[in-house]
């Protein structure tokens, strides 16, 4: 498959708690982002609750008409040296300035379900989308589609857990890195790096550990290789 290399790059508490808010505060935070940059990751894909908290606007898109894409397209309206943020938003309902005022130009993920409303909404607001899958993002066709038109050779998977678990799954994970702040959340409720609702299989995932490293706030780096893309 020719795909970018695909990393998965969570915080975590000691109890492996993702919750933004709280990993916003544990010692260790201030590591997080000098790693993305020296992991290579400036094009980076958050899941839609992830990016409704970090990077959308307030709100939801309420479309007047029912009709879907309903077959694969892709609109590409930037080239970027700088990476992009990529936001998987299956039916399309996250609500966006116009591109040219963000940081980095976006790249939003969806499937045949969203609306042609949602698509117009985006070409609207100079924003590059990528239609693919029936019922669900088709992953791997999107790796292969960010890798060849948009030129992205190493990708960040960033949460939240419901988007790192697809990308699992669908066996497109080369890493998995978590670097683990000094501090317990213990809030049963919130989810931890990786989560499938339905249970699923009751196998784990083998990994390889590639590395570790301690920082002086208390933070440790694990760095781990997944043994079936080895």
């Amino acid at each position: 498959m020719n795909k970018p290399y695909i990393i998965c790059y969570m915080m975590t508490s000691v109890d492996g708690r993702i919750d933004c808010d709280m990993v916003g505060r544990l010692a260790g935070v201030e590591d997080y982002y000098p790693l993305l940059d020296e992991l290579g990751l400036q094009s980076a894909v958050s899941g839609k609750i992830t990016a409704r908290l970090e990077l959308a606007e307030p709100g939801e898109f309420k479309s007047e008409s029912a009709a879907a894409a309903g077959r694969e397209m892709l609109s590409k309206k930037t080239d970027s040296s700088n990476g992009y943020n990529i936001v998987a938003d299956t039916k399309g309902t996250l609500l966006w300035n116009s591109d040219d005022q963000y940081d980095k130009p976006h790249i939003i993920l969806l499937s045949e379900q969203a609306g042609t409303e949602y698509l117009s909404y985006l070409d609207g607001k100079n924003i590059s989308y990528v239609v693919t899958g029936k019922n669900h993002i088709d992953l791997a066709r999107a790796a292969e589609i960010l890798k060849e038109t948009f030129g992205i050779k190493r990708l960040g998977v960033v949460g939240g857990p419901a988007i790192n678990t697809a990308f699992l799954d669908a066996g497109l994970l080369d890493e998995v890195i978590v670097l683990i702040g000094a501090g317990i959340d213990e809030r049963a409720s919130f989810p931890p790096v990786f989560n499938r609702s339905d249970n699923g299989k009751s196998e784990p995932t083998p990994l390889e550990l590639a590395d570790v490293k301690k920082y002086s706030s208390g933070a440790v780096f694990i760095r781990y290789k997944t043994k079936r893309l080895i």
